[in-house]
């Protein structure tokens, strides 16, 4: 791989965020509305049972927030190629598979960082939560949901790639989807069991049990972020295959050439 072509793709979308000021606004606008919205349930719960609401609820929130926007940061990077008509010229250079799917990783490292950033703020300043009560575990928690949002994005991408343009719907619900099996506000163990068994093949799953049993003061197995991790970086693995083998599929047939004609409307 190239780091200078991995670099054009990080460049084009640091000035494509730059240059305009509704995509900057919403790295910060939707995670200060998702804090705010939730903060304020979060206190009205633990004022109503007594419990910690605000670490386990809150914190649920900022981290699954943090792996929806990192799937968003490497769709969005895809669908501004889509849109601009500029996905056929970028395969039309040496440019690699790999290359284009390491670029979109790298760039939405820096916008999902700063959206993480801005709701710790938000929640610190409005309802005193800290993301330290999770102490060092909060690294290895960020690192499975970044690799859960990576592969997460794309497999959605791949979708896109093989469905064609018009079917952008699929990829935003697809947070949703994953959400009621790993369990963000609940346990896995409240699930039916066919549910628990596909929990348990996704990376969240390990992240949000190890958050509330840390709030809950219960012992906690480490290993189960070895586990996580080791998950993650499979998922990753599966939704690029899935990907080249969909890019492969569409070379061969002559489908990726909708992507000089077709739009998403």
């Amino acid at each position: 791989m190239s780091p200078r072509r991995i670099y054009a793709i990080v460049l084009r979308q640091f000035y494509l965020t730059r240059d305009n000021a509704t995509r900057t606004l919403q790295i910060f606008l939707w995670p200060f509305l998702d804090i705010v919205l939730w903060g304020f349930i979060s206190t009205y719960l633990e004022d109503v049972s007594g419990g910690e609401f605000i670490a386990v609820l809150l914190g649920a929130i900022i981290l699954w927030d943090f792996l929806s926007r990192v799937m968003t940061g490497i769709t969005m990077t895809f669908f501004e190629d889509v849109w601009s008509r500029n996905f056929l010229n970028i395969f039309a250079s040496p440019m690699s598979i790999s290359e284009y799917v390491t670029g979109m990783v790298v760039s939405t490292i820096g916008t999902s960082a700063i959206g993480f950033v801005g709701m710790l703020l938000a929640a610190g300043v409005l309802f005193g939560f800290s993301i330290t009560a999770y102490g060092l575990l909060a690294l290895p928690f960020l690192l499975i949901l970044f690799l859960g949002g990576v592969a997460l994005g794309i497999f959605g991408v791949a979708l896109v790639l093989r469905y064609g343009p018009s079917a952008e719907w699929f990829i935003w619900p697809l947070p949703a989807v994953v959400a009621p099996f790993v369990g963000v506000f609940y346990p896995v163990e409240t699930l039916p069991y066919w549910m628990q068994l596909i929990g348990k093949i996704l990376p969240p799953t390990y992240v949000f049990e190890g958050v509330r049993a840390i709030v809950a003061g219960k012992g906690f197995d480490v290993s189960s972020l070895l586990i996580g991790t080791v998950l993650g970086f499979g998922s990753i693995a599966l939704a690029y295959a899935f990907f080249v083998r969909v890019y492969r599929r569409a070379i061969r047939t002559g489908l990726i050439a909708r992507y000089s004609a077709e739009t998403t409307a």
